[in-house]
């Protein structure tokens, strides 16, 4: 009787749906052996060079490979740490700005704001009730956050990697492009899908991690920390927006050390050997090439030369963004559109869970 309402509930929601939107407004058909690729980044305002070689490069390429491919500003997220209202409204448009000026197409892939789509925070209440305390507490960054904030961490800290889950399997995503500091929070996902359908039957599908080629872009301060936006040395952090001038001057005072000749070899030179990764990632290069180039520059030259490559690469990204942020409306109209987009695949699973757990 249950399946039986479940599929009449699935044939009126495709029928009003039919109605609003219009058949052309349908899906594709979905033919990649991927069928349906979800990540999300929070709203920092403008993404680094870390985010842009780590993450966003290749959400580009995905969008160009897969008919099913969605990405999310998880301003949800970003509420876990205190943000101020205005700075936050704001931070939104200029991620917003950032992924369309690097390359992310609102007519390939689906942009946009987590919190416009309330399904999410509904799935996570349920998946919420199914995962165990201690689940939660052994990982691996909420250690190393409360290590930092002592007793000052939020109950909202400790469950967002829940909110990570319903975020993916609300779309009932095969795979989420991940780094690789997000690895145990995917095995939450896997783990959390698959209780569900032990409990309830199998419904959501077990995502599948697509491993991202670049590893952590370092903190051109302190090689042994990843680059980062809320770094306090402004010199650590290179931002897609930085003029010619800024860029230059933060390579010029990276971290190396006393040994002038170029070589990879992160487990002893981390600092050179961040220095070399980012110049691949850059121009597209090996690292073996890149270091077999660099033969006879020593590390002061080198990292002017790794400074002009990255200026290169960012040029025109920096161009579009300044472009684009001035059209406040252009980036809010983006970000209806993808919400609404985003609602229309995420309403009928959330109906469907309510279902199977006892809700409808």
């Amino acid at each position: 009787m249950a399946l039986h309402s479940m599929r009449k509930a699935r044939v009126c929601w495709k029928f009003i749906r039919a109605l609003h939107t219009g058949p052309e407004a349908a899906p594709a058909p979905q033919t990649d052996a991927v069928k349906r690729v979800f990540s999300g980044i929070q709203p920092t305002g403008i993404p680094h060079l870390g985010n842009y070689l780590g993450a966003i490069e290749s959400w580009v390429k995905l969008q160009d490979e897969h008919s099913s491919v969605l990405y999310s500003i998880v301003d949800l997220h970003s509420i876990t740490v205190p943000q101020d209202p205005a700075v936050l409204r704001q931070s939104i448009l200029d991620m917003t700005a950032a992924l369309l000026a690097c390359g992310i197409n609102p007519e390939k892939s689906i942009l946009f704001q987590q919190s416009q789509v309330s399904e999410h925070t509904q799935l996570s209440w349920i998946l919420t009730c199914m995962v165990r305390l201690p689940r939660l507490q052994h990982l691996h960054q909420w250690k190393a956050k409360t290590a930092r904030q002592r007793h000052d961490g939020t109950v909202g800290l400790l469950t967002y990697p829940v909110l990570q889950a319903a975020d993916v399997l609300l779309y009932r995503s095969t795979h989420v492009p991940v780094g690789e500091d997000q690895v145990q929070h995917m095995e939450l996902v896997q783990d959390l899908a698959r209780g569900f359908n032990k409990k309830y039957g199998e419904f959501f599908p077990v995502p599948r991690s697509i491993l991202t080629s670049m590893k952590k872009v370092k903190s051109l301060r302190d090689p042994s920390a990843k680059m980062s936006k809320s770094d306090p040395d402004k010199l650590a952090t290179v931002r897609l927006t930085d003029s010619p001038e800024e860029i230059v001057q933060k390579f010029r005072k990276a971290v190396t050390d006393f040994t002038s000749e170029v070589t990879y070899d992160p487990a002893s030179r981390g600092g050179v050997s961040n220095i070399v990764a980012i110049h691949s990632a850059v121009t597209g290069l090996p690292v073996e090439e890149v270091v077999r180039r660099s033969a006879g520059i020593d590390t002061a030259r080198y990292k002017l030369v790794v400074a002009d490559a990255v200026i290169e690469k960012l040029a025109p990204i920096r161009s579009e963004i300044e472009k684009l942020k001035i059209d406040k409306g252009h980036l809010q109209k983006v970000l209806q559109a993808g919400s609404a987009k985003a609602k229309e695949l995420a309403y009928p699973v959330c109906q469907e869970v309510k279902e199977l757990v006892g809700f409808r």
